[in-house]
Protein backbone atom coordinates (compact mmCIF):
# COMPACT_ATOMS: atom_id res chain seq x y z
CA UNK A 1 0.00 0.00 0.00
CA UNK A 2 1.81 2.98 -1.11
CA UNK A 3 0.60 6.01 0.15
CA UNK A 4 3.17 8.75 -0.49
CA UNK A 5 5.02 9.60 -3.71
CA UNK A 6 8.30 11.04 -1.88
CA UNK A 7 9.12 12.76 1.44
CA UNK A 8 8.80 16.09 -0.12
CA UNK A 9 4.54 15.29 -0.53
CA UNK A 10 4.39 13.60 2.63
CA UNK A 11 5.67 16.48 4.53
CA UNK A 12 3.24 18.97 2.74
CA UNK A 13 0.26 16.67 3.55
CA UNK A 14 1.65 16.37 7.18
CA UNK A 15 1.65 20.42 7.49
CA UNK A 16 -1.87 20.67 6.59
CA UNK A 17 -2.87 18.52 9.40
CA UNK A 18 -0.83 20.51 11.62
CA UNK A 19 -1.94 24.30 10.56
CA UNK A 20 -3.45 24.23 14.01
CA UNK A 21 -0.56 25.38 15.38
CA UNK A 22 0.74 28.50 13.05
CA UNK A 23 1.49 31.77 14.94
CA UNK A 24 2.45 29.37 18.07
CA UNK A 25 6.05 29.19 19.57
CA UNK A 26 7.02 26.32 18.24
CA UNK A 27 10.43 24.25 16.88
CA UNK A 28 10.36 21.49 14.18
CA UNK A 29 12.59 19.34 14.77
CA UNK A 30 13.01 16.54 12.23
CA UNK A 31 15.13 12.98 13.26
CA UNK A 32 17.63 12.50 10.54
CA UNK A 33 18.14 11.55 8.13
CA UNK A 34 14.59 10.60 6.41
CA UNK A 35 12.95 12.95 8.74
CA UNK A 36 14.32 15.94 7.95
CA UNK A 37 13.05 16.51 4.31
CA UNK A 38 9.78 15.77 5.88
CA UNK A 39 10.37 18.13 8.59
CA UNK A 40 11.56 21.13 6.22
CA UNK A 41 8.36 21.50 4.58
CA UNK A 42 6.37 21.35 8.07
CA UNK A 43 8.28 24.22 9.10
CA UNK A 44 8.64 26.21 5.68
CA UNK A 45 4.98 26.09 5.85
CA UNK A 46 4.21 26.81 9.17
CA UNK A 47 7.03 29.54 9.02
CA UNK A 48 8.77 28.35 12.20
CA UNK A 49 12.64 27.32 12.71
CA UNK A 50 13.99 24.09 11.89
CA UNK A 51 16.72 22.35 13.50
CA UNK A 52 17.83 18.61 14.25
CA UNK A 53 16.86 15.70 16.99
CA UNK A 54 19.48 13.09 16.24
CA UNK A 55 18.95 9.86 18.11
CA UNK A 56 20.48 6.66 17.07
CA UNK A 57 18.94 2.97 16.87
CA UNK A 58 20.91 0.44 19.16
CA UNK A 59 20.58 -2.85 17.42
CA UNK A 60 20.99 -6.47 18.26
CA UNK A 61 24.59 -7.37 17.76
CA UNK A 62 23.86 -10.12 15.30
CA UNK A 63 21.13 -8.78 13.69
CA UNK A 64 21.97 -4.94 14.03
CA UNK A 65 18.57 -3.85 11.83
CA UNK A 66 16.21 -5.09 14.55
CA UNK A 67 16.16 -2.66 17.38
CA UNK A 68 16.92 -3.55 20.80
CA UNK A 69 16.57 0.62 22.01
CA UNK A 70 17.86 3.68 21.12
CA UNK A 71 20.27 6.66 22.20
CA UNK A 72 19.63 10.17 21.73
CA UNK A 73 21.63 13.78 22.74
CA UNK A 74 22.57 14.50 25.85
CA UNK A 75 23.13 10.98 27.04
CA UNK A 76 19.59 9.97 27.04
CA UNK A 77 18.93 6.34 26.58
CA UNK A 78 15.81 3.61 26.20
CA UNK A 79 16.27 0.11 26.38
CA UNK A 80 13.89 -2.26 25.40
CA UNK A 81 14.02 -4.76 28.14
CA UNK A 82 11.21 -7.13 26.21
CA UNK A 83 13.60 -7.32 23.59
CA UNK A 84 16.75 -7.80 25.33
CA UNK A 85 15.33 -10.98 26.70
CA UNK A 86 13.98 -12.57 23.77
CA UNK A 87 17.26 -12.43 22.09
CA UNK A 88 19.63 -13.17 24.80
CA UNK A 89 21.75 -10.31 24.83
CA UNK A 90 23.76 -9.09 27.68
CA UNK A 91 24.20 -6.29 29.40
CA UNK A 92 28.30 -5.95 28.28
CA UNK A 93 26.92 -6.44 24.54
CA UNK A 94 24.42 -3.46 24.96
CA UNK A 95 27.02 -1.13 26.86
CA UNK A 96 29.19 -2.15 23.70
CA UNK A 97 26.56 -1.56 21.07
CA UNK A 98 26.02 1.90 22.68
CA UNK A 99 29.15 2.97 23.47
CA UNK A 100 29.57 2.63 19.35
CA UNK A 101 26.98 3.92 18.75
CA UNK A 102 27.52 7.25 21.17
CA UNK A 103 30.89 7.80 18.94
CA UNK A 104 28.73 8.07 16.33
CA UNK A 105 25.49 10.25 17.20
CA UNK A 106 27.94 13.08 18.48
CA UNK A 107 29.75 12.69 14.86
CA UNK A 108 26.79 13.34 13.32
CA UNK A 109 25.55 16.26 15.32
CA UNK A 110 28.88 17.95 14.24
CA UNK A 111 28.63 17.26 10.50
CA UNK A 112 24.67 18.34 10.27
CA UNK A 113 24.90 21.36 12.62
CA UNK A 114 28.06 21.85 11.14
CA UNK A 115 29.30 24.57 14.23
CA UNK A 116 25.73 25.89 14.76
CA UNK A 117 24.34 26.01 18.04
CA UNK A 118 21.29 23.41 18.86
CA UNK A 119 18.14 25.88 19.13
CA UNK A 120 16.59 26.82 22.49
CA UNK A 121 13.61 24.45 23.19
CA UNK A 122 13.01 25.76 26.76
CA UNK A 123 9.12 26.54 27.49
CA UNK A 124 8.26 26.03 23.48
CA UNK A 125 6.01 23.64 21.89
CA UNK A 126 8.41 20.74 20.04
CA UNK A 127 7.51 19.20 16.74
CA UNK A 128 9.28 16.25 16.30
CA UNK A 129 8.96 14.73 12.54
CA UNK A 130 9.80 11.66 10.97
CA UNK A 131 8.98 10.03 8.20
CA UNK A 132 7.47 7.42 9.58
CA UNK A 133 7.53 5.17 13.03
CA UNK A 134 7.37 1.19 12.79
CA UNK A 135 8.64 0.40 16.91
CA UNK A 136 8.64 3.86 17.77
CA UNK A 137 12.08 3.76 20.04
CA UNK A 138 13.75 6.35 18.20
CA UNK A 139 10.17 8.82 18.51
CA UNK A 140 10.64 7.72 22.40
CA UNK A 141 13.93 8.74 23.19
CA UNK A 142 13.86 12.06 20.47
CA UNK A 143 10.41 13.06 22.58
CA UNK A 144 12.43 12.02 25.99
CA UNK A 145 15.69 14.67 24.78
CA UNK A 146 13.27 16.93 24.05
CA UNK A 147 11.95 17.09 27.55
CA UNK A 148 15.49 17.07 29.15
CA UNK A 149 16.38 19.82 26.50
CA UNK A 150 13.65 22.24 28.35
CA UNK A 151 10.47 21.44 25.62
CA UNK A 152 7.30 22.50 27.39
CA UNK A 153 5.03 20.25 24.96
CA UNK A 154 6.08 17.71 22.68
CA UNK A 155 4.16 16.89 19.46
CA UNK A 156 5.04 14.01 17.45
CA UNK A 157 4.01 14.41 14.49
CA UNK A 158 4.77 11.41 11.11
CA UNK A 159 3.49 10.67 7.52
CA UNK A 160 2.60 6.98 8.61
CA UNK A 161 3.07 5.25 12.14
CA UNK A 162 2.40 1.08 12.50
CA UNK A 163 -1.09 0.83 14.69
CA UNK A 164 0.19 -1.39 17.13
CA UNK A 165 2.79 1.42 18.14
CA UNK A 166 0.34 4.33 17.94
CA UNK A 167 -1.55 2.13 20.63
CA UNK A 168 1.45 1.63 23.09
CA UNK A 169 3.35 5.10 22.20
CA UNK A 170 4.70 7.22 25.06
CA UNK A 171 6.75 10.22 25.96
CA UNK A 172 4.75 12.67 23.50
CA UNK A 173 1.57 14.72 24.39
CA UNK A 174 0.14 14.13 21.64
CA UNK A 175 0.84 12.33 18.38
CA UNK A 176 -0.51 13.74 14.65
CA UNK A 177 -0.31 11.16 11.83
CA UNK A 178 -2.25 10.83 8.25
CA UNK A 179 -2.18 6.98 8.46
CA UNK A 180 -2.19 4.27 11.11
CA UNK A 181 -2.29 1.17 8.69
CA UNK A 182 -2.65 -2.52 10.70
CA UNK A 183 0.32 -3.99 8.53
CA UNK A 184 3.62 -2.38 8.79
CA UNK A 185 6.92 -4.22 8.38
CA UNK A 186 9.12 -0.88 6.97
CA UNK A 187 8.45 3.15 6.76
CA UNK A 188 9.63 2.52 2.54
CA UNK A 189 6.56 0.53 1.92
CA UNK A 190 4.17 3.20 2.04
CA UNK A 191 6.45 5.86 -0.45
CA UNK A 192 6.89 5.63 -4.30
CA UNK A 193 10.36 7.11 -3.55
CA UNK A 194 12.20 6.12 -0.61
CA UNK A 195 15.62 6.88 -1.80
CA UNK A 196 18.41 7.52 1.00
CA UNK A 197 18.47 10.64 2.36
CA UNK A 198 22.68 12.03 2.90
CA UNK A 199 24.16 14.33 5.66
CA UNK A 200 25.26 16.32 3.46
CA UNK A 201 21.58 17.42 2.28
CA UNK A 202 20.32 17.26 5.56
CA UNK A 203 22.79 19.99 6.73
CA UNK A 204 21.99 21.70 3.48
CA UNK A 205 18.16 22.02 4.36
CA UNK A 206 19.32 23.23 7.76
CA UNK A 207 20.98 26.12 6.15
CA UNK A 208 17.89 26.94 3.84
CA UNK A 209 15.75 27.18 6.72
CA UNK A 210 18.14 29.50 8.60
CA UNK A 211 18.28 31.39 5.17
CA UNK A 212 14.30 31.22 4.81
CA UNK A 213 13.76 33.04 8.48
CA UNK A 214 16.71 35.39 8.76
CA UNK A 215 18.82 35.72 5.66
CA UNK A 216 21.92 34.26 4.32
CA UNK A 217 23.91 32.42 7.16
CA UNK A 218 27.59 32.31 8.06
CA UNK A 219 27.76 29.63 5.55
CA UNK A 220 27.07 31.37 2.46
CA UNK A 221 28.24 34.48 4.03
CA UNK A 222 30.70 34.95 0.82
CA UNK A 223 28.55 35.40 -1.73
CA UNK A 224 28.13 39.06 -1.76
CA UNK A 225 24.78 39.11 -3.71
CA UNK A 226 22.76 42.04 -4.89
CA UNK A 227 19.87 39.81 -4.63
CA UNK A 228 19.40 36.65 -1.90
CA UNK A 229 15.50 36.82 -1.30
CA UNK A 230 12.17 34.98 -1.42
CA UNK A 231 9.77 35.87 -3.90
CA UNK A 232 5.90 35.27 -4.96
CA UNK A 233 5.53 34.76 -8.57
CA UNK A 234 1.87 36.19 -9.59
CA UNK A 235 0.77 33.66 -12.48
CA UNK A 236 -2.61 33.76 -13.67
CA UNK A 237 -4.77 33.17 -10.74
CA UNK A 238 -2.64 31.72 -8.25
CA UNK A 239 0.92 32.98 -6.62
CA UNK A 240 4.01 30.72 -6.94
CA UNK A 241 6.86 30.74 -4.21
CA UNK A 242 10.52 30.81 -5.19
CA UNK A 243 13.82 31.97 -4.33
CA UNK A 244 16.16 34.02 -6.05
CA UNK A 245 19.57 34.88 -5.93
CA UNK A 246 21.42 37.09 -8.34
CA UNK A 247 24.91 38.22 -8.42
CA UNK A 248 24.98 42.13 -9.22
CA UNK A 249 24.34 42.90 -12.93
CA UNK A 250 23.89 38.42 -13.77
CA UNK A 251 25.17 37.68 -17.59
CA UNK A 252 22.51 35.13 -17.38
CA UNK A 253 19.64 33.47 -15.04
CA UNK A 254 19.19 29.41 -14.49
CA UNK A 255 15.51 28.79 -13.92
CA UNK A 256 14.49 25.15 -12.08
CA UNK A 257 11.90 23.34 -13.34
CA UNK A 258 11.35 20.56 -10.95
CA UNK A 259 10.04 16.98 -11.15
CA UNK A 260 6.46 15.67 -10.34
CA UNK A 261 7.07 15.68 -6.25
CA UNK A 262 9.89 17.88 -5.70
CA UNK A 263 9.51 21.51 -4.89
CA UNK A 264 12.21 24.16 -4.59
CA UNK A 265 13.74 23.25 -1.64
CA UNK A 266 14.96 20.21 -3.21
CA UNK A 267 18.43 19.34 -2.08
CA UNK A 268 19.78 17.74 -5.37
CA UNK A 269 18.62 21.33 -7.40
CA UNK A 270 19.71 23.55 -4.63
CA UNK A 271 23.66 22.01 -5.05
CA UNK A 272 23.16 22.71 -8.46
CA UNK A 273 22.18 25.91 -8.04
CA UNK A 274 24.64 26.57 -5.93
CA UNK A 275 27.50 25.44 -7.88
CA UNK A 276 26.05 28.06 -10.81
CA UNK A 277 25.88 30.95 -8.62
CA UNK A 278 29.63 30.30 -8.08
CA UNK A 279 30.31 30.52 -11.89
CA UNK A 280 28.67 34.17 -12.13
CA UNK A 281 25.21 33.03 -12.62
CA UNK A 282 22.04 33.95 -11.40
CA UNK A 283 19.33 31.50 -10.38
CA UNK A 284 15.65 31.19 -9.86
CA UNK A 285 14.40 28.14 -7.49
CA UNK A 286 10.58 27.77 -7.59
CA UNK A 287 7.07 25.96 -7.58
CA UNK A 288 5.69 25.22 -10.71
CA UNK A 289 2.02 24.32 -8.83
CA UNK A 290 0.93 25.71 -5.54
CA UNK A 291 0.35 22.80 -2.81
CA UNK A 292 -2.65 22.47 -3.40
CA UNK A 293 -2.60 21.72 -7.17
CA UNK A 294 0.02 19.28 -6.42
CA UNK A 295 -2.40 16.98 -4.57
CA UNK A 296 -4.34 16.36 -7.95
CA UNK A 297 -1.77 14.18 -9.53
CA UNK A 298 -3.12 15.09 -13.13
CA UNK A 299 -1.34 18.75 -12.61
CA UNK A 300 1.65 16.85 -11.75
CA UNK A 301 2.33 15.25 -15.32
CA UNK A 302 0.00 18.15 -17.57
CA UNK A 303 3.52 19.36 -18.82
CA UNK A 304 1.44 22.17 -21.02
CA UNK A 305 0.58 23.33 -18.05
CA UNK A 306 3.99 23.23 -16.06
CA UNK A 307 5.76 24.63 -19.46
CA UNK A 308 3.16 27.74 -19.74
CA UNK A 309 3.61 28.41 -16.14
CA UNK A 310 7.25 28.50 -16.69
CA UNK A 311 7.27 30.74 -20.04
CA UNK A 312 4.94 33.07 -17.40
CA UNK A 313 7.51 33.19 -14.67
CA UNK A 314 10.35 33.61 -17.21
CA UNK A 315 8.32 36.90 -18.65
CA UNK A 316 8.32 37.67 -15.00
CA UNK A 317 11.57 37.55 -14.10
CA UNK A 318 12.78 39.61 -17.19
CA UNK A 319 10.83 42.25 -16.47
CA UNK A 320 12.78 42.79 -13.07
CA UNK A 321 15.10 45.58 -13.98
CA UNK A 322 18.06 42.86 -11.54
CA UNK A 323 17.75 40.52 -13.92
CA UNK A 324 17.40 42.51 -17.30
CA UNK A 325 19.27 41.81 -19.90
CA UNK A 326 20.51 38.72 -18.86
CA UNK A 327 20.93 35.56 -21.03
CA UNK A 328 17.80 32.72 -19.77
CA UNK A 329 18.47 29.34 -19.22
CA UNK A 330 16.63 25.99 -17.79
CA UNK A 331 17.57 23.72 -15.33
CA UNK A 332 14.65 20.91 -15.52
CA UNK A 333 14.78 17.11 -13.57
CA UNK A 334 12.47 14.34 -14.36
CA UNK A 335 8.79 16.17 -15.79
CA UNK A 336 10.49 19.57 -14.98
CA UNK A 337 12.57 18.82 -18.40
CA UNK A 338 9.38 18.49 -20.37
CA UNK A 339 8.05 21.73 -19.14
CA UNK A 340 11.55 23.41 -19.59
CA UNK A 341 11.55 22.04 -23.27
CA UNK A 342 7.69 22.68 -23.97
CA UNK A 343 8.43 26.75 -22.89
CA UNK A 344 11.60 26.86 -24.95
CA UNK A 345 9.96 26.00 -27.78
CA UNK A 346 7.47 28.54 -27.26
CA UNK A 347 7.01 30.74 -30.08
CA UNK A 348 8.68 33.83 -29.49
CA UNK A 349 10.66 32.67 -26.27
CA UNK A 350 14.52 33.61 -26.54
CA UNK A 351 16.10 30.65 -24.17
CA UNK A 352 19.78 30.54 -24.46
CA UNK A 353 19.87 27.25 -23.20
CA UNK A 354 18.41 23.98 -21.35
CA UNK A 355 19.65 21.19 -19.50
CA UNK A 356 17.85 18.50 -18.49
CA UNK A 357 18.80 16.06 -15.21
CA UNK A 358 17.44 12.67 -15.75
CA UNK A 359 14.68 14.08 -17.60
CA UNK A 360 11.41 13.02 -19.51
CA UNK A 361 12.28 14.89 -22.85
CA UNK A 362 9.89 13.06 -24.88
CA UNK A 363 6.50 14.28 -22.65
CA UNK A 364 7.45 17.66 -24.65
CA UNK A 365 5.93 16.01 -27.97
CA UNK A 366 5.97 17.99 -30.71
CA UNK A 367 7.63 21.54 -29.57
CA UNK A 368 10.78 19.07 -29.54
CA UNK A 369 11.79 20.31 -33.16
CA UNK A 370 10.64 23.69 -32.10
CA UNK A 371 13.68 24.10 -29.41
CA UNK A 372 16.28 26.42 -30.69
CA UNK A 373 18.14 26.48 -27.03
CA UNK A 374 21.53 24.37 -27.28
CA UNK A 375 19.78 21.21 -25.01
CA UNK A 376 22.26 19.34 -22.75
CA UNK A 377 20.40 15.78 -21.66
CA UNK A 378 21.87 14.37 -18.53
CA UNK A 379 21.44 10.69 -17.66
CA UNK A 380 22.62 8.34 -15.61
CA UNK A 381 24.35 5.33 -17.44
CA UNK A 382 22.31 2.50 -14.73
CA UNK A 383 19.26 4.35 -15.26
CA UNK A 384 17.88 2.09 -18.74
CA UNK A 385 14.62 3.34 -19.43
CA UNK A 386 15.30 6.74 -19.30
CA UNK A 387 18.71 6.78 -21.16
CA UNK A 388 16.56 5.10 -24.10
CA UNK A 389 13.72 7.44 -23.91
CA UNK A 390 16.62 10.52 -23.96
CA UNK A 391 17.95 8.96 -27.00
CA UNK A 392 14.79 8.83 -28.84
CA UNK A 393 13.55 12.22 -28.24
CA UNK A 394 17.74 13.12 -29.03
CA UNK A 395 16.43 12.22 -32.82
CA UNK A 396 13.59 14.92 -32.53
CA UNK A 397 15.88 18.06 -31.60
CA UNK A 398 16.55 20.44 -34.32
CA UNK A 399 18.81 22.51 -32.32
CA UNK A 400 22.70 21.62 -30.91
CA UNK A 401 22.04 18.82 -28.72
CA UNK A 402 24.09 16.32 -26.33
CA UNK A 403 23.66 13.17 -24.49
CA UNK A 404 26.19 13.14 -21.48
CA UNK A 405 26.01 9.76 -19.63
CA UNK A 406 27.38 9.77 -15.83
CA UNK A 407 28.32 6.52 -15.65
CA UNK A 408 27.07 3.83 -12.69
CA UNK A 409 24.59 7.04 -11.79
CA UNK A 410 20.95 5.85 -11.42
CA UNK A 411 17.98 8.48 -11.43
CA UNK A 412 18.70 10.51 -8.81
CA UNK A 413 22.15 10.21 -9.22
CA UNK A 414 23.13 9.27 -5.57
CA UNK A 415 26.00 7.79 -5.89
CA UNK A 416 29.26 9.22 -4.47
CA UNK A 417 30.22 12.02 -7.38
CA UNK A 418 27.23 11.72 -9.74
CA UNK A 419 25.70 14.46 -8.93
CA UNK A 420 28.93 16.51 -9.08
CA UNK A 421 29.20 15.20 -12.22
CA UNK A 422 25.95 16.63 -13.16
CA UNK A 423 26.79 19.98 -12.07
CA UNK A 424 29.65 19.88 -13.66
CA UNK A 425 28.56 19.46 -17.03
CA UNK A 426 25.86 21.62 -16.65
CA UNK A 427 28.08 24.49 -15.18
CA UNK A 428 30.24 23.63 -18.72
CA UNK A 429 26.94 24.05 -20.77
CA UNK A 430 25.65 27.18 -19.25
CA UNK A 431 28.97 28.75 -19.18
CA UNK A 432 29.22 28.40 -22.70
CA UNK A 433 26.23 30.18 -23.78
CA UNK A 434 24.93 32.35 -21.24
CA UNK A 435 28.19 33.87 -19.99
CA UNK A 436 30.20 36.69 -22.13
CA UNK A 437 33.67 35.05 -23.99
CA UNK A 438 36.82 34.51 -21.53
Amino acid sequence: MVLFTNRVEAGRRLALQLDFLRGQDIVVLGIPRGGVPVAFEVAAALDVPLDVIVVRKLGVPFQPEFAMGAIGEGGEQLIDESTVALTGVTDAEVSAVEARERVSLDARVERLRRGRSRLPLDGRTVVIVDDGVATGATARVACDVARRFGAEKVILAVPVIAASTLAEMTGADDIVYLAAPETFWAVGQFYTDFSATTDDEVARLLVEAARRLHGPTGTDSNLEADVDVEVEIPVDTVTLNGYLHLPASPPGVVLFAHGSGSSRHSPRNQYVADVLFEAGLGILLFDLLTPGEELDRGNVFDIELLGRRLAAVTHWLTARPDAAGGRIGYFGASTGAAAALWAAGEPGTHIAAVVSRGGRPDLAGTRLPLVTAPTLLIVGGADITVLEVNREAQKHLRCENRLAVVPGATHLFEEPGALGAVAELAVDWFARHLLPPG
